[in-house]
């Protein structure tokens, strides 16, 4: 009888501790779920003037148009001229691409939120925002690094370029490049958006770029400035070190050549890249690779702005004004003969 009733007292005692674990899961689910009840966003963007606002509208209007046309036109000449299908212009192409894309993840909405009085972005649209908008930036500091690669190959070894540069190895260079972005952006992404975003929404940003959604979390950040900053190493620094090495090389290449056209047509085909390269991943270096507690939201949507919208609207302007052949395809497009030109 004795032991009949201790196991039953030990029956009752352990259900009751049970009870009081499932409780307490239960409780614990509830608050998550309380804290991470943010359904959309709020993105302040640059000014509460309208008046700015409007000046501001037609000012990017322009910008993002120039920006589509420019760029879409430079995808067209390239498939549409037989001459320009060389590694160089296969890249370039991609670029385009990718710029336009990358302006058409922003700047539509904020033209948008600068002239109506809702500046709202749900949830969801948020994360799909920034992962698309990190998968194309990522994308691009790869194809850049591509580019460069195939300005090593076509002057240190112009011999052997077709055979080094086959499309073959194009076409892997290009999807590995896409296959990093998309890999990487999802950690990004995950990283940032597994935060519980509890209570205020308002996004000091004219979109859903991580720095400035992360200062929204209502938890420590510091493992995401880390994720943040190998990241930025591993997506920067090294495309960069890979520009880098392939420059020093041309340019010891570019110093043996005697004549001093040859030079001045080997470093004109090299200006427009380096520019390029400079304008895009020089901010983006600033802004993903230094601590949050140092950025500045005004200073972080200049920037922002300088690689999404300004480096997308001169990159059409950088090739094609330096570039004869792409100026060539143009007027053949248009029906106009060279002695025209």
């Amino acid at each position: 009888m004795a032991v009949e009733e201790s196991l039953l007292v030990f029956k009752k005692s352990f259900v009751t501790h049970r009870h009081l674990i499932s409780r307490r899961k239960a409780t614990h689910s509830q608050s998550w779920k309380n804290q991470s009840s943010v359904t959309e966003f709020i993105l302040l963007g640059f000014s509460r003037n309208p008046r700015t606002n409007w000046i501001l509208f037609f000012l990017f209007l322009f910008l993002y148009l120039f920006t589509v046309l420019g760029n879409g036109l430079i995808v067209t000449l390239i498939r549409a001229d037989a001459r320009l299908h060389t590694p160089m212009y296969f890249f370039l192409s991609i670029l385009s691409l990718l710029d336009l894309s990358y302006a058409t993840t922003t700047v539509p909405r904020m033209l948008i939120h600068l002239v109506s009085k809702s500046k709202t972005i749900s949830y969801v649209g948020c994360v799909v925002q920034m992962y698309v908008f990190l998968t194309l930036g990522i994308t691009e500091t790869w194809i850049f690094a591509a580019m460069a690669y195939d300005r090593y190959v076509a002057i240190c070894y112009p011999l052997h370029y077709g055979v080094k540069m086959s499309q073959t190895l194009c076409v892997l260079l290009a999807i590995s490049s896409a296959l990093c972005g998309l890999t990487c952006a999802l950690v990004y992404t995950v990283f940032a958006m597994n935060l519980p975003y509890c209570g205020p929404n308002e996004i000091n940003h004219f979109f859903c770029e991580i720095p400035a959604v992360l200062k929204l979390a209502c938890a420590d950040t510091s493992l995401n400035d880390q994720v943040d900053f190998i990241l930025g190493f591993i997506l920067l620094l090294i495309p960069l070190s890979l520009i880098l090495a392939s420059y020093v090389r041309i340019f010891i290449a570019i110093l043996k050549i005697r004549s001093t056209q040859g030079r001045i047509k080997a470093f004109s085909t090299c200006a427009s890249h380096i520019t390029v390269v400079t304008m895009f991943c020089i901010p983006c270096m600033v802004m993903y690779m230094r601590p949050g507690s140092e950025a500045s939201p005004e200073d972080d949507k200049k920037l922002a702005l300088f690689y999404n919208v300004v480096s997308a609207f001169l990159n059409p302007i950088i090739y094609s004004l330096r570039n004869k052949d792409v100026k060539r395809a143009f007027f053949k497009l248009v029906g106009m003969s060279e002695d025209t030109q």
